[in-house]
């Protein structure tokens, strides 16, 4: 089966789904299938073993690439499964789709939702008229990777089947116990408006001195302006156990969640939150809102699933910092294991395949997909 996913970009390893996107396509050639992934790039462009990359045209925010549309078009494909909506890497596929009689699946990662859908919102109706809304309606087979975003697809009005599976998370080793006074509250991830950065540096006010033997450590990218808005929030609140740092990959991300005392992710939307299925397989217990899809949180004893808010926030940290490290880390231990047992690239990667095959061939629905 060859199976071509399509992305905007992978150039951010910091960002969910160029991670995310990655791994299933790996995790699909091992289960068997032969699966590529495209997506186009500013720089370093050509073939590789598990992406290609094609040069990007203006204007940049549409991600316009004739060399990305040729290739779909001239290449043996069985299916396309297309990530994010919204630029012309997303249109792509379902031009190629039509064209070739292709079966299409969609993964809107996120971009369906209501908060998603007030950003930009002009741009977007303008896509949406032009391209999108006839590329969605051609689907086969959308995949949601929450309840939560399933309803999303239905409330924007789409009735084709949807395959509710969640990402995958790699299992880093197990961290050791965490000695000395110091301890650590990390955010980690892309510096955004819908991850709350704001949000949790208020909160962080509010506590006072129940706050200084604890640090706040902000890590992750995000465009200039934003992150030096955050930083002059930060001295105006005069926080002075807040460190901002740069993006961490790889090893770097595994050590700064095995670190931390606790992650959080205080966001006005998440289709599933990449950062905190990271965090709970390294052993690190969570705390984060219900615009994200985590409620096993409070049922896994993995941490706190809470309302959005200032305040709230401020509550719960105050009542996690009340917490001994003992019973911090028996949460985080709790999180690794739920990871390790329900998500799993090679048990997502063949619920993945399994919804391709019943596309293609027919038969019985497997249980995970609505068609309702």
């Amino acid at each position: 089966m060859n199976v071509v996913h399509t992305i905007p970009s992978v150039d951010d390893e910091a960002s969910g789904p160029s991670y995310s996107v990655m791994q299933l396509s790996t995790a699909l050639n091992e289960a068997g299938a032969k699966s590529i992934v495209i997506a186009t790039s500013s720089h370093d462009t050509g073939g590789e073993t598990c992406v290609r990359k094609f040069p990007r045209r203006p204007p940049d925010r549409l991600g316009r690439s004739p060399g990305m549309l040729r290739w779909l078009r001239s290449n043996p494909i069985d299916l396309i499964h297309n990530h994010s909506l919204w630029m012309m890497p997303n249109i792509y596929p379902g031009w190629v789709a039509r064209e070739r009689g292709l079966q299409l699946v969609v993964s809107p990662r996120g971009t369906l939702s209501e908060w998603a859908l007030d950003r930009s919102r002009f741009r977007k109706r303008v896509v949406w008229t032009l391209w999108q809304r006839a590329v969605l309606e051609r689907a086969s087979l959308f995949h949601a990777t929450s309840e939560h975003e399933y309803l999303d697809i239905r409330r924007a009005g789409f009735r084709q089947p949807v395959a509710v599976i969640p990402n995958g998370v790699s299992i880093p080793p197990p961290a050791e116990a965490k000695v000395g006074r110091s301890r650590t509250v990390l955010f980690l991830g892309r510096l955004h408006p819908v991850k709350g950065v704001d949000s949790l540096l208020r909160a962080w006010r509010m506590l006072g001195d129940g706050s200084t033997e604890w640090r706040l450590r902000i890590v992750g990218p995000g465009e200039e302006t934003y992150v030096r808005q955050m930083r002059l929030l930060a001295r105006s609140l005069a926080l002075s156990n807040v460190v901002f740092e740069g993006p961490r990959f790889g090893g770097d991300k595994d050590d700064a969640y095995r670190g931390a005392d606790v992650f959080v992710l205080p966001t006005h939307s998440e289709n599933f939150g990449m950062a905190i299925a990271e965090a709970l397989a390294a052993g690190c217990p969570v705390v984060t809102t219900r615009a994200a899809p985590w409620a096993g949180l409070e049922k896994h004893g993995a941490g706190w699933w809470i309302a959005p808010g200032d305040e709230n926030l401020a509550a719960t940290l105050r009542l996690v910092m009340q917490k001994d490290r003992t019973l911090l880390a028996l949460m985080g231990d709790a999180g690794r294991q739920w990871m390790e047992r329900d998500f799993g690239w090679r048990s997502i990667a063949g619920r993945m395949l399994d919804s391709y095959r019943w596309l293609l061939s027919g038969g019985p629905a497997p249980d995970w997909i609505h068609r309702e």
